[in-house]
Formats: C-alpha cells, sequence, structure tokens
C-alpha cells in the first residue's frame, strides 16, 4: 500500500487545492502536542458523499466543544469537500476532513492559534478484510475503557480519544483478533475501537449501548432508521458483558465499518444470520440510492 504521505493528486488545505505531497504542518503545531484536533470519515459512493450534511454538522459542533473556531461556513465545507472529490474523480472511497490548531503558540494555552483545516479524499473499499466481513470479524475484550462523560467531550471527533482505541486495536491484533470491545466507565458493553455495537437476541429483537459516554455515529442511527422500517424492534438500553451469552448474533455499525458481522467476542459465538445479513444490503442500497434529478 503506497504511504499516504506519498499519494498522488490534491487536497484541500486553508481553501486552497494543494499537490498531495506539499501538504504540511509544522512539527510544533499545537494540535500534534496537545491533540487540539478534530475531524470526520465520511464515504463516497459513486461519486455522492453520503450523509455528508450532518457529517459537516458534527464537525462544526466537534470545533465548538474542543473550544475554537472553524474559519469557514458548514456551507463552504460541503461545497469544499464535494470539489475535492470532483478534483481526484473520487468514485467509491472515503473523504477525511481534519482541523487543527496551529504552531502560534507552544504550551497549554492556544489562545492565539491559528485553526487549520483540510479535506483529504481517496479510493477505498472494505475496512475490514471482505472474506471476514461474510464470516464475522473477532473481537477481544479491551482492557481500557471508555472515560467518564465529565472528563472528556465524549460526544466529538477528537484525536485525543482515539488514543485509547489504536492501544486496544493493537493490542487484540497480537492476540489473533481484528478488533477490540470497549467497556465504558461504569463496566458496561460501550463499543468497538472505531464502530458502535449491536447484538440480536433469540427473539429478533437488536439490543444496542445508550451512547452516553462514547459516539452516537451516524451509520448508528441510518441502520436503526432502516430497522424500524423493517419492524425490528431496537432496544437502546445499558448492556452488561455478562449478557454476552444471551446473544445469537451481533454486528458493527460505522462510516468505515459500514455493517461488519460479528463471529466472535473473547469466548461468545455468534452466527451471521439473515437478519444482520438484511441490513447490511438495505445499507448498500440506502447508501447507493442515486440522489433524485
Amino acid at each position: 500500500m503506497i504511504p499516504y504521505d506519498k499519494r498522488k493528486g490534491k487536497i484541500w488545505y486553508n481553501n486552497e487545492l494543494v499537490d498531495w505531497q506539499d501538504v504540511k504542518l509544522h512539527v510544533l503545531s499545537h494540535g500534534l502536542h496537545y491533540a487540539s484536533c478534530i475531524f470526520e470519515g465520511e464515504r463516497v459512493y459513486d461519486g455522492d458523499i453520503f450523509k455528508l450534511e450532518e457529517h459537516t454538522s458534527r464537525f462544526f459542533h466537534s470545533a465548538r466543544r474542543m473550544g475554537f473556531e472553524i474559519p469557514y461556513s458548514e456551507e463552504e465545507i460541503n461545497e469544499s469537500s464535494k470539489k475535492i472529490v470532483l478534483a481526484q474523480n473520487v468514485k467509491n472511497g472515503y473523504v477525511r476532513p481534519v482541523a487543527w490548531r496551529g504552531s502560534e503558540m507552544m504550551a497549554i494555552s492556544a489562545q492565539q492559534t491559528k485553526i487549520h483545516v483540510a479535506i483529504a479524499t481517496w479510493e477505498w473499499g472494505s475496512y475490514f478484510d471482505p472474506k471476514l466481513k461474510l464470516e464475522g470479524i473477532k473481537l477481544n475484550i479491551s482492557n481500557w475503557r471508555r472515560p467518564a462523560p465529565n472528563s472528556i467531550p465524549w460526544d466529538t471527533k477528537a484525536a485525543g480519544l482515539y488514543m485509547i482505541c489504536t492501544l486496544s486495536k493493537h493490542e487484540a491484533e497480537k492476540q489473533g483478533y481484528t478488533d477490540s470491545l470497549m467497556l465504558d466507565h461504569e463496566g458496561n458493553i460501550a463499543e468497538a475501537t472505531g464502530a458502535n455495537i449491536f447484538f440480536k437476541d433469540k427473539n429478533g429483537i437488536l439490543h444496542t449501548p445508550i451512547p452516553d459516554s462514547f459516539l452516537d455515529g451516524i451509520t448508528r442511527r441510518t441502520v436503526i432508521e432502516i430497522a424500524v422500517s423493517k419492524n425490528i424492534k431496537v432496544n437502546e438500553r445499558k448492556i452488561k458483558p455478562e449478557e454476552l451469552k444471551d446473544f445469537v448474533g451481533c454486528f458493527l455499525t460505522g462510516t468505515a465499518a459500514e455493517v461488519t458481522p460479528v463471529s466472535q467476542i473473547d469466548k461468545f459465538n455468534f452466527k451471521v444470520c439473515n437478519t444482520i445479513i438484511e441490513l447490511s444490503e438495505s445499507y448498500q442500497q440506502k447508501v447507493r440510492k442515486k440522489k433524485a434529478a
């Protein structure tokens, strides 16, 4: 795979289309040292960014929660996102808007730093191996927990929140798993390292954790809407790890993960059942639906 700093094309950077390999930030940027950085992850299907406006709205929410102001309007970011997808000729791929504090100050305080914004996009297939998505991926249970909501800006896509996700995923991969299940600060099931989680019980009801200390994903909400349209009951609630033995199905949802079946969490096994397959197919139909002329 080509390293991301060696690719070709353009990146939208502070309102200009800059050659990919010329997009730089200084090593003393505040965002690098103190995690004053926010981002989004968006999917392109058949040339269109799925739920672009919702992602951009969350991007601005994250910035406000982090105490800085994006120097462009939401409309400008939307149009710039479309512009770079067109410039890169991405048909089915990924979009990464990111904003961070610059290098004007180097200490905890960052009141006078400039806010930089970039939007990159590239062709990108499945986040997980397609074969694994058919068979279901395997998760361990992380030793790291989602922090209490009064200790972090938990409802944002802020860079610092993903440090324990990387640690968790690396440990899972060392153990032969694909990903890791994370618990919240109370010991309840929270999410995977970069995706929300759902369970199916013997009666066909879906159960998913209440997102009160982790991100309420846009894909999560979309899948709930699809399930409800199919008369599948969805129960949002606190879920204890000991309940894993009671579920027959499990899957992840996320912009990157889309709908990914899970076949195993620790010692508990799940079936890739028809309900999960149908939800995945319905999701693909929804994201690839052409906009009305």
